[in-house]
């Protein structure tokens, strides 16, 4: 016998889905997204770049494989809830250590399973993200929309996410010295930088110039982050600062927040990017990257023409602007995740780019 609902979902748009929670049992209020993924549920509960976000997976069943120590890509999850068709609670995994529901109740994180995730996804796709409500079957439908139309999507997630103090990732025998902005850095990207042969410096995002030249990096690296780029006045003003003094990449936020401080405009979309296989191609090779994304900003692609930056990629869905970079001020950025590597290891150019550059400033030092 089916067991009766005890959660629902209540979008700003007036359409409530029912279903049965797991996870952390308490009210939630969120921006509505939804991540085409197939696997990596992991990785994305674990991205800081979900923070205040409610994640509708396509993808119809979730928890199959439980949750392993080792993939995490932060240490304390923060995402604001997930949402699916088929929850699995009996992962087949030797490697596997939790289930999902056990991570999301430790980490005060709602799910709710049982409800239909692809009319959810046609609706964002169709009236682009908005407000959702996770809460008790009860509420009257009335009340939980006055509520939700009261809410505020958060301006200081990357404060929030980001590291109160900085830390170090080293590797034997290091060739080079990184410092990583961390507005919410995945940490995978801190392993790729060690395996090509980099010791790395985390600092927080309200770092400064100053602070950063003085730990004497070979070059600066802007991680990915949660909310509006335009927030990060800061890190967009280290970048002001320190282009031209030293190499510099940047991801997803990183890109978005070089493009600012060299002139352009960033927009927020109408659902975002975010799954596993999105096409990019390289404007400069004619190949196509299939890559994993997450964002809901982007660079406005004509804006690039009145800055001294070019654009290296472009997504070949929308045709929005996927890479730029400034080979004269030594900088360059991606819009999607290369160290995700969704594919046969098609990004790993990228970061071998960044030490190209850094091995040129050595032996110009």
């Amino acid at each position: 016998m089916m067991k009766e609902f005890d959660r629902k979902i209540v979008l700003e748009n007036g359409s409530e889905f029912y279903g049965w929670g797991f996870g952390a049992r308490k009210e939630a209020f969120n921006e509505l997204v939804f991540n085409t993924s197939m696997v990596g549920y992991q990785e994305i509960v674990s991205d800081p770049s979900y923070t205040d976000q409610m994640v509708c997976m396509t993808y119809p069943l979730i928890g199959n494989y439980g949750m392993t120590d080792e993939d995490y890509e932060t240490k304390t999850p923060t995402m604001g809830g997930i949402i699916v068709r088929e929850y699995n609670d009996v992962p087949s995994n030797f490697r596997y250590t939790k289930t999902l529901d056990e991570v999301l109740s430790e980490y005060d994180i709602p799910g709710i399973s049982g409800v239909d995730t692809r009319k959810i996804t046609r609706i964002i796709r169709a009236e682009g993200s908005q407000r959702v409500l996770i809460t008790a079957p009860e509420t009257p439908k009335e009340a939980a929309l006055e509520r939700l139309l009261q809410y505020k999507i958060p301006t200081d997630m990357v404060s929030r996410v980001s590291c109160k103090k900085r830390w170090y990732s080293r590797t034997p025998c290091h060739k080079y010295d990184v410092v990583a902005v961390d507005c919410g850095i995945k940490l995978n990207i801190v392993r790729k930088l060690n395996e090509k042969g980099c010791n790395v410096t985390v600092v927080p995002y309200n770092v400064t110039a100053d602070e950063i030249m003085r730990l004497k990096p070979d070059g600066l690296f802007l991680s990915n982050g949660p909310g509006d780029p335009q927030n990060v006045t800061g890190v967009i003003n280290v970048v002001k600062s320190l282009q031209g003094r030293l190499p510099i990449f940047g991801i997803c936020l990183g890109h978005q927040i070089i493009s600012l401080a060299l002139g352009a405009n960033t927009f927020k979309m109408k659902f975002g990017h975010r799954g596993g296989n999105h096409p990019v191609m390289n404007m400069q090779t004619g190949k196509i990257e299939i890559t994993s994304q997450n964002h809901s900003f982007a660079v406005d692609a004509d804006s690039l023409k009145s800055t001294p930056l070019r654009l290296t990629h472009k997504n070949l869905l929308d045709n929005t602007a996927e890479g730029v970079e400034c080979p004269e001020k030594q900088l360059f950025s991606v819009q999607y995740h290369p160290e995700s590597a969704p594919g046969p290891q098609d990004s790993d150019y990228l970061f071998d780019k960044f030490i190209s550059l850094m091995d040129r400033g050595c032996q110009n030092a």
